[in-house]
């Protein structure tokens, strides 16, 4: 397989991983969530579900700068050559990657803090303040994807 298609494909894998992790939890997860558990449960779910979650994004992280790097490098001279869509949608990425690491370093913690010492108005606070972060990088992985998959 040559080093483009394997690199196209797991460059779409890993945007799969990522996109729609944030499409399942925001509009599938939260309002199933939202229906079935009080306010304590569902904020421990959420505890559960980033931890678990976040490896994955990582992962798909590392995926997507390598073979993104590797697919401009095998198909344009260099980045100043590349297309105009696809530097849009390696700065999409990169602020996608920035809205990610705020929500994980720093209100990630928050949460599990205040889950733990069972402090809910707390954690329903930064949990909404989650969910709003969540939104705004699907609105941003929706928009990566369309630059890149439309236009390449």
């Amino acid at each position: 397989m040559p080093v483009f298609a394997l690199s196209y494909s797991l460059h779409v894998l890993a945007a799969l991983v990522w996109v729609g992790g944030m499409f399942f939890a925001w509009l599938i997860l939260r309002p199933a969530a939202v229906a079935a558990l009080e306010g304590p449960a569902r904020l421990r779910l959420w505890v559960e579900v980033f931890q678990r979650f976040f490896g994955w994004v990582w992962i798909a992280i590392a995926v997507l700068a390598i073979s993104g790097m590797l697919m401009v490098n095998t198909r344009f001279a260099s980045f100043e050559t590349t297309p105009r869509h696809i530097q849009v949608m390696i700065g999409g990425a990169i602020a996608m990657f920035a809205v990610f690491f705020r929500v994980q370093s720093l209100l990630y913690p928050e949460l599990r803090q205040a889950v733990q010492a069972e402090d809910w108005p707390a954690g329903a606070a930064v949990m909404a303040r989650i969910r709003r972060m969540v939104g705004l990088n699907l609105v941003l992985g929706i928009a990566v994807v369309l630059s890149g998959g439309v236009l390449w």
